[in-house]
């Protein structure tokens, strides 16, 4: 098995993510090839944010997103649902003191509004907390949807149309990303996403339009500092064009 310090000499160019995004995946199906039941993945699957986040801050990641829970994920049986809640309200309790203790600025993006009055006021606190500090941004997505959250930024550029403060024309990609969820943070560069699947399931659809994709099989509780090592290393080999040919990024780059 490889190991942190043979990973980490894999990269030549050391070419880091500022803003590295993940679908935690696969809590469910992990749980049930040790013979347990879902939640229990969910549980296991703190651990993975504990070493995702520590080595993100070690490898000078600037802003971390992580997907806790989708807008679609209300659907899922109310006990799961029940036990995500729970777990919410224990890393807001519990893992954020540890967050400020390494100068972790906290947020949570997403329709907030269906949490509960303790969970919201939970929320404000924690990101009252950090809000001082300077390195790692850590978001947790909750509650949250890619669509939703274009469909969220085009009412407010059509209530600021509306009451006269800005005109039809001064609507632009600028702009419009200025009204997204994470329109204070550096441009998506990586996005993840464990457990198999080939999708992006809804996750920031506006900030992936030039973002490097990155599947694993891994199951996320086994998705540890290794793992992500793996995909930071794989996008450092990656060749970002942006619309140019090979030879013009490479020439821009010298």
């Amino acid at each position: 098995m490889e190991n942190t310090e043979a990973l980490i000499g894999q990269s030549e160019n050391k070419n880091i993510p500022q803003h590295v995004a993940i679908i935690m995946d696969g809590n469910g199906r992990w749980a049930q090839l040790q013979g347990k039941g879902r939640v229990a993945g969910h549980k296991a699957g703190v651990e993975s944010v504990r070493q995702v986040v520590a080595t993100a801050r070690k490898s000078n990641v600037k802003a971390l997103t992580l997907f806790a829970f989708s807008s679609e994920n209300w659907q899922r049986p109310a006990k799961e649902v029940s036990v995500l809640m729970d777990l919410f309200m224990y890393v807001l309790t519990k893992e954020v003191k540890r967050l400020h203790k390494h100068n972790i600025r906290f947020q949570v993006v997403g329709d907030l509004s269906r949490f509960s009055e303790k969970l919201q006021k939970n929320i404000t606190k924690s990101e009252q907390l950090t809000a001082g500090n300077t390195g790692l941004v850590l978001s947790i997505a909750a509650n949250y949807g890619g669509r939703w959250d274009i469909v969220q930024a085009a009412k407010k550029l059509a209530s600021s149309v509306k009451q006269g403060t800005m005109s039809l024309d001064d609507i632009n990609e600028e702009t419009l990303n200025g009204e997204t969820c994470l329109a204070n943070l550096p441009t998506l560069d990586l996005l993840i996403r464990t457990g198999g699947d080939y999708r992006i399931s809804n996750f920031l659809l506006w900030q992936a339009a030039y973002a490097e994709l990155y599947f694993t099989d891994t199951l996320w509780p086994d998705f540890n500092e290794v793992e992500f090592l793996k995909a930071l290393n794989c996008f450092d080999h990656r060749e970002r064009r942006f619309g140019k040919t090979g030879e013009q990024a490479r020439n821009e780059k010298t």
